[in-house]
């Protein structure tokens, strides 16, 4: 099966992610697309509509390339990559570009038909999940606000094959373990 999860920054996915490669081996895990840009491509001080940009075109390529079958699981999807540029734009932090927003879900569609699986985890105050000052929490906010709009409206047409399932994931660590296997 191949899964991703996704969420804003500091919402829980890298350890459920590793909770679940413990608990099942057999599973590859795809790091975030942050991880594969070479030394020679830094982000920018401030996270940038291009930063994301090309950690989506990564995530993509690295999608594609598993096959049906395989069982994987990513550390954010393609989708994320789009609700941040979103999130961007509704912190005029900078100006919306339609034809780069178009173009990005063309791209995000593209790789979510290669998922299965896609894992949210939502923010909310239950799961006791605190992000530090210098984790930017407007950021964070928005592109959690972003990326339940992108699932639930799906005006991208991202979910309209009904490829990937998706399901929302919340709780004590525990807890999200056992939802996400029960998923299996």
């Amino acid at each position: 099966m191949r899964i991703a999860v996704s969420g804003t920054h500091c919402s829980g996915k890298t350890t459920l992610i590793d909770d679940f490669v413990a608990a099942h081996p057999d599973y590859l895990r795809e790091p975030e697309p942050y991880e594969w840009l070479e030394d020679g491509e830094p982000f920018s001080d401030e996270p940038t509509v291009d930063d994301f940009r090309r950690q989506l075109e990564i995530s993509v390529e690295r999608l594609t390339s598993y096959e049906p079958g395989i069982n994987v699981i990513a550390e954010r999807s393609p989708i994320d990559f789009l609700a941040y540029m979103l999130a961007l734009s509704d912190l005029k932090r900078e100006g919306r570009d339609c034809e780069r927003i178009v173009s990005a879900a063309e791209l995000a569609a593209e790789g979510m038909h290669h998922l299965d699986l896609l894992v949210v985890l939502p923010l909310n105050d239950r799961d006791g999940i605190i992000a530090p000052d210098a984790e930017d929490p407007e950021l964070r906010d928005a592109m959690n606000d972003r990326l339940l709009d992108i699932i639930t409206d799906d005006e991208y047409a991202l979910f309209r094959s009904g490829s990937p399932r998706v399901i929302e994931i919340q709780g004590t660590r525990s807890q999200r373990l056992r939802l996400l296997e029960r998923q299996l």
